[in-house]
């Protein structure tokens, strides 16, 4: 009996499609580019095979087999396309990086805390999966409630403000988002004069 191996798929570095996929997807040029520079012989074969053709793998009609007037009109409208989603991509990273994310500490009496962290909605980091993880990591009581307005802030009992600034910190890394504040604040209750 034969053993059947496995495919091995490469991704690309730009778009995070199957390199065969990329050219359907809206930065197909800085596809190609990445594609061309960190793997030149899976290029060669995707890109130098589909010239020759007059139908491209999909069955839709090679751009070489176009009247040029169509031809132009296509890359016109590729091109409209692809600077649209790299405008939305740049401001949304800007939106990111704008922003911050606060972790408040409010003090209910002398010594019990409470920890609020808000401004998470923005970095698409799921409030309810990291309330969760801060209870299995403190051991202690977390919840999600709306705030005033009507985003998500996790509350955490305990004082963990550091700790839960490290961990977010950390998360931000992985997201290559380094350059985001996580700001500290201390809330603490005024005392009444009597």
């Amino acid at each position: 009996m034969t053993e059947i191996e496995p495919k091995s798929i490469q991704y690309c570095g730009v778009c995070s499609w199957p390199t065969e996929f990329c050219e359907f997807g809206v930065s197909k040029k800085k596809c190609q580019a990445w594609l061309e520079t960190n793997i030149p012989d899976l290029y060669s074969t995707i890109y130098a095979s589909s010239s020759s053709d007059t139908t491209s793998s999909s069955g839709l009609p090679n751009m070489s087999t176009l009247s040029l007037e169509k031809e132009t009109k296509l890359n016109a409208e590729l091109a409209k396309k692809e600077q649209k989603e790299e405008m939305k991509q740049e401001r949304e990273h800007l939106k990111k990086l704008q922003s911050k994310i606060t972790i408040k500490r409010i003090e209910r009496n002398k010594r019990k805390h409470i920890i609020q962290i808000s401004g998470l909605e923005v970095f698409e980091i799921d409030t309810k999966k990291l309330a969760k993880t801060f209870a299995s990591k403190f051991a202690t009581g977390t919840s999600v409630v709306k705030n005033a307005e009507k985003k998500d802030e996790i509350l955490i009992q305990g004082d963990v403000s550091d700790e839960a600034k490290v961990y977010i910190e950390k998360l931000l890394h992985e997201k290559d988002l380094d350059d985001v504040k996580v700001e500290q604040v201390d809330d603490k209750i005024k005392k009444k004069k009597q």
